[in-house]
């Protein structure tokens, strides 16, 4: 069982309101061969929300706002998620402060990246889950 990001599902669950539909990874979905999670909608985030990066280890929103309790708590939840359905691999969205595998926002919202790994890709990576991002996953 594969793990994905919900949003490259094609369902709208980015801070834009929007999704980035990925046709291959929504059909894994539809034959029962991934679950879809949305860390940051299960740490109680709402569609739409301002944007977030990781500054100095919290996840901070553009206006400022530490939001690292949420996305922390979706994270836990997602991995719950994962656990419960025995995934061993995900196909995350890439560059998110909560799914990013690898670069992600530098916290200066100027479009930027940094080495690094979103909240929620951290929390799979230390338990020994295999972590792709979508761009990984139609390329390779």
């Amino acid at each position: 069982m594969i793990l994905v990001s919900e949003c490259l599902t094609g369902v709208p669950c980015r801070m834009d309101g929007k999704s980035k539909l990925i046709p291959e990874i929504k059909k894994l979905v539809d034959e029962g061969k991934a679950v879809a999670v949305c860390p940051e909608v299960l740490g109680g985030l709402p569609t739409p929300r301002g944007p977030s990066e990781i500054r100095n280890g919290r996840v901070v929103t553009q206006k400022g706002a530490d939001v690292t309790e949420a996305f922390i708590n979706g994270a836990e939840k997602a991995f719950r998620i994962c656990k419960e359905h025995g995934c061993t691999c995900a196909v995350l969205k890439s560059k998110s402060p909560s799914c990013g595998f690898g670069q992600i926002h530098d916290g200066t919202f100027g479009g930027g990246l940094v080495p690094g790994n979103g909240v929620f890709t951290q929390m799979l990576l230390d338990a020994g889950i295999e972590v792709m991002t979508e761009q990984d996953f139609v390329s390779g």
